[in-house]
């Protein structure tokens, strides 16, 4: 019988599990945006210390609220 413990050691599973993993880690990282435009940085500063995506930044900043500066 296939349990669940196979299925885990499937690389699908193994895949999936990552994929999610690097999700939260982005949605943790992108909650700090606000706090970070805040204190003055940048969203290309941001970017390059949260190691994010430079439109990912942006439009968090732009949900909430920030003024965010032309490229």
């Amino acid at each position: 019988m296939f349990t669940f413990d196979d299925l885990r050691k499937t690389r699908y599973f193994q895949d999936v599990a990552e994929e999610e993993r690097n999700k939260g880690r982005l949605e943790g990282s992108l909650e700090s945006v606000p706090l970070l435009l805040e204190l003055g940085l940048t969203v290309e500063e941001i970017a390059t210390r949260l190691d994010v995506d430079i439109a990912a930044v942006r439009k968090v900043a732009e949900k909430s609220g920030d003024q965010v500066s032309p490229e």
